[in-house]
């Protein structure tokens, strides 16, 4: 009689198994008197952890929490094109990566289209506020990694602010920070900052970043169905919290400054 196969070299799980049985509760309101399921406002933007320093073999870099997205970015930053055409303009470069674990649905390894569809997002908002006529025939490489993932315009938002900070922390001349801050429109109002949950209620999202010190437009992205009226309440929305969101780099970048200075005195 043959017998079974058993590996010994992995751990073997049983023979019979049967299927979890979950109930059926009660979907939870997203709003409840005005305040959304963590407490916040419509008009609220989730708390934001941001420094710099990361990775200590990158010329800058940035983590960045807000809520259930962790994003982490290092800016390699410049580096001589080998092999190319001289041109007095440089390169940006974005790279953006999810990790294997950083949605609920493993991803794989490689690429697809919702990194790059993020990376140029992310490199749209960048590249009006990066002088790349100072550094003629080099590249400026900005790479992204999503630790984890609250939604796509989250992570556009966010990773747009790390790695404007990186840029920063890696001395990269910029006519100002970053910033970008996400809406989502429904029957109850204006969503700032919405998380997944938000996002799939909503009828439609639009996220803007620009360089709150200019007072200038960098980038804006709209989904789904908006009216042009919603699309005028959803900027003007945003752009009220550009400035709480500059204040936010700023003292991170300061932070880091202070740091350095004392570590350089002792």
């Amino acid at each position: 009689m043959a017998q079974p196969s058993f590996d010994r070299r992995r751990v073997n799980g049983p023979e019979e198994s049967f299927p979890p049985i979950f109930p059926d509760l009660p979907a939870e309101p997203l709003v409840t008197n005005g305040k959304r399921r963590d407490g916040r406002a419509l008009n609220d933007v989730r708390p934001i952890f941001l420094q710099t320093g990361l990775i200590s073999q990158a010329n800058g870099s940035a983590y960045i929490e807000t809520g259930n997205t962790k994003i982490a970015c290092a800016v390699y930053a410049p580096r001589q094109l080998k092999n190319a055409q001289y041109s007095d303009v440089g390169r940006l470069n974005v790279e953006v990566k999810f990790a294997p674990f950083s949605s609920k649905i493993r991803r794989a390894h490689l690429r697809d289209v919702e990194d790059r569809s993020i990376g140029q997002l992310v490199y749209q908002s960048l590249l009006p506020a990066v002088q790349l006529h100072l550094f003629p025939k080099s590249s400026i490489d900005v790479f992204i990694t999503i630790i984890e993932n609250d939604g796509l315009e989250s992570c556009v938002a966010s990773a747009s602010m790390a790695a404007s900070t990186a840029l920063a922390d890696a001395g990269i001349e910029m006519l100002g920070m970053v910033v970008s801050c996400c809406s989502a429109i429904n029957d109850d109002g204006i969503w700032l900052d919405p998380d997944t949950a938000e996002v799939k209620a909503s009828r439609g999202t639009l996220l803007l970043a620009g360089l709150p010190a200019l007072g200038t437009i960098t980038n804006l992205w709209q989904a789904g169905q908006i009216t042009s009226l919603d699309a005028l309440r959803c900027i003007d929305a945003c752009h009220e919290r550009f400035k709480d969101l500059h204040d936010v780099v700023i003292d991170a970048l300061m932070q880091s400054n202070r740091a350095k200075q004392a570590q350089a005195l002792s």
